[in-house]
């Protein structure tokens, strides 16, 4: 029989009701009774509307900072904290958070080709594994425990072997191995790897488990040098960061050639085949379907010291931070969108004084345009670093070099005729300097933005030396003068617009442009007698310390804040509302350890997420005298005699957190 408009058969609303998916936080659609006529003639129905719900806020509920009371919580990953969602129908969902590990480094796990493979192992330009060979009858292949920047991603018709549910991938990047077992330091001294991690998402609960590990192939890229940060493209790939570039003139302005030695014995077998202009570039992991990838460098966004940078909206703005002392505020804007292969290189010089309280403009100075390649090729046809300017220690008395100082050390420089270029973006950091931005800042680390609102934001890990008035390297010219030293360090915020002009008049072409910055968080420093927690800490524990990681979620309106402090006995993980001002504890690291990977992921098939890893568990050093005696037994006992770390995520039990639309009638 023909039905009434907008009514079904029985059969059809039990179809329709069977394929309404799960919600991601576990509350199904409530719906009414099924009602019919009563009468065989007239089986229809009326299909129950459903209303979805919208999230109102989000509330987290912070932990307090573990203490000596807990021991086993100060040497582990700690999770103590909550998050509370209000939806706009005034219902609200609470989530215990949790931490959840993918792995150990050093622990041995899939590969694509069914064989097992040693998470954060080592491998050389040929891809052999390299050897720590530093006890004898204890030869084992290096693996790192200092696993740093993660990205979170999907790709279009993915399909591994494995994953039963929805194929998701992670991007992860090591960044340097502390020590072999001989107990020698090993920092920088062995090519960092970079892995993809074919996750399988479970559709019922959002909660994600390894199922291959690929270590990516960086042979094509001369291998990677100290990848620090990362963040994820907002084309889906992974942007990874080289810091400490290696100075090639070996003033000690940058990395010296004898680390660069070591890391090419270890790369090349041969000390001297490393390039030191090779390094200090933007790497970017292109995942594939299959859960492999690829990589590429981009030589034309400046040789500095890069970690966490930021691309903007635009897919073409890149704001980048600059882990260094008397570093700069860069940018990059690419001469096509998704395209980091060509583009404009800026470098920011303060109109007006930066400090506590005050709010400053600036202006950007155009350092050049370049492709990747040109200045690629530049390298491998063995331009040396006298081929492009001179760089002395010893004032030569001569008005055509000018003065810099570069991580608090004089020298004196001049560009080579015709070599603008080639300076420009191999020898960035003097020749930004030498056109007079502000190098200031002392460990300018991850950068990102508040698209909503058109703020980003910049971690500085320390205020001190060259951004103290009359300090260590501090040059009245840059425009930076804090009036005492903050050794937790702080957040810049940085307004953005576009209709920016550079030095030379030209307009910028982003919408995207910094034009004026502040302090929006800083640290307190506390004498170590004075720490409320009783174990040592000389930064308040309530308070960031040495922020290094960001990353913002726009559904959360919520900036997180990962640390790399020297100034906490344990680091955390923070998130700080930028509305409410509020600042919270969601997990603790073990002692001595560094929050790294942090990458916050508002949806992924609709669950939410947050990456988080931590480095060196049990580096011990003075700030840990009252607690090491009782928690380097737990953390050798938890992380492998110290040699591994964690990756993972924080995420929620029994059922991972959703900021998508929650169903009701």
């Amino acid at each position: 029989m023909t039905q009434p408009a907008n009514q079904h058969t029985r059969r059809e609303v039990i179809k329709w009701l069977a394929s309404i998916p799960f919600l991601p936080l576990g509350v199904m659609a409530t719906s009414a009774a099924l009602t019919g006529c009563g009468d065989d003639k007239d089986s229809s129905v009326v299909a129950p509307p459903i209303k979805p719900a919208k999230l109102k806020s989000a509330n987290f509920i912070p932990m307090d900072a573990p203490t000596l009371a807990k021991p086993e919580a100060m040497a582990m990953t700690a999770v103590t904290s909550a998050l509370a969602l209000t939806w706009d129908d005034n219902s609200t969902t609470k989530f215990e958070l949790a931490h959840k590990t993918f792995f150990k480094t050093g622990e041995l796990v899939n590969d694509h080709k069914g064989a097992k493979v040693l998470a954060g192992g080592y491998f050389d330009i040929r891809n052999q594994p390299i050897f720590d060979k530093s006890v004898a009858g204890k030869e084992r292949h290096f693996f790192s425990d200092c696993p740093d920047g993660s990205s979170m991603l999907t790709v279009k018709d993915a399909k591994v072997a494995g994953v039963k549910g929805n194929p998701v991938f992670a991007v992860v990047q090591f960044e340097y191995a502390t020590r072999d077992q001989g107990g020698n330091d090993m920092y920088g001294k062995l090519p960092s790897p970079i892995a993809i991690l074919s996750l399988d998402q479970d559709p019922k609960t959002g909660h994600l488990d390894l199922v291959k590990y690929h270590n990516v192939d960086t042979s094509k890229v001369n291998g990677l040098w100290i990848t620090c940060g990362a963040s994820l493209s907002p084309w889906g790939t992974h942007l990874s960061s080289e810091e400490y570039e290696p100075d090639a003139f070996d003033q000690d302005i940058g990395t010296g050639l004898k680390l660069l030695k070591a890391f090419s014995k270890n790369l090349y077998g041969d000390e001297n085949k490393a390039n030191p202009y090779n390094y200090g570039h933007m790497p970017e992991v292109i995942v594939n379907k299959d859960g492999t990838g690829s990589i590429i460098k981009h030589y034309c966004m400046g040789r500095i010291s890069h970690e966490l940078i930021q691309v903007m909206p635009d897919q073409r703005t890149a704001l980048m931070g600059d882990d260094y002392t008397n570093g700069g505020l860069f940018m990059f804007v690419a001469d096509k969108e998704k395209d980091l292969s060509a583009g404009n290189l800026y470098v920011a010089k303060y109109t007006t004084k930066l400090d506590e309280i005050s709010t400053a403009t600036m202006k950007w100075i155009h350092l050049g345009h370049a492709t990747s390649k040109e200045i690629e090729d530049l390298v491998k046809n063995g331009i040396k670093p006298e081929d492009i300017m001179e760089s002395t220690t010893v004032n030569p008395n001569d008005a055509s070099f000018t003065e810099i100082v570069l991580n608090k050390i004089k020298l004196w420089v001049k560009v080579k005729p015709g070599m603008e270029k080639a300076a420009a973006f191999l020898e960035t950091h003097r020749y930004a300097a030498l056109k007079g931005a502000s190098m200031a800042f002392t460990k300018m680390e991850g950068t990102t933005v508040n698209i909503k609102d058109k703020v980003a934001y910049s971690a500085l890990a320390n205020i001190q030396d060259s951004m103290v008035k009359n300090g260590k390297g501090w040059v009245e010219a840059h425009n930076v003068a804090f009036a005492n030293t903050i050794k937790a360090g702080g957040i810049m915020a940085h307004d953005l617009k576009g209709g920016i002009f550079d030095d030379k008049n030209s307009a910028i072409r982003s919408e995207w442009v910094p034009y004026q910055s502040n302090m929006l968080l800083m640290g307190q420093d506390i004498p170590a007698e004075t720490d409320p927690l009783n174990i040592g800490n000389t930064a308040h524990p309530d308070k960031i310390a040495s922020a290094d990681n960001l990353k913002f979620s726009e559904t959360l309106r919520t900036l997180f804040i990962g640390e790399d402090s020297g100034n906490h006995v344990n680091n955390y993980l923070w998130a700080y509302n930028v509305d409410s001002k509020k600042l919270d504890r969601l997990l603790s690291c073990p002692a001595g350890a560094e929050s790294t990977g942090l990458h916050a992921v508002d949806s992924i098939n609709g669950w939410t997420y947050i990456m988080s890893n931590f480095q060196h568990p049990g580096d011990w050093t003075g700030l840990h005298n009252k607690v090491q005696d009782k928690l380097d037994p737990l953390i050798r006992s938890n992380f492998n005699d110290r040699f591994a770390a964690e990756v993972g995520y924080l995420t929620a039990e029994p059922i991972a957190p959703s900021l998508e639309h929650k169903a009701t009638k």
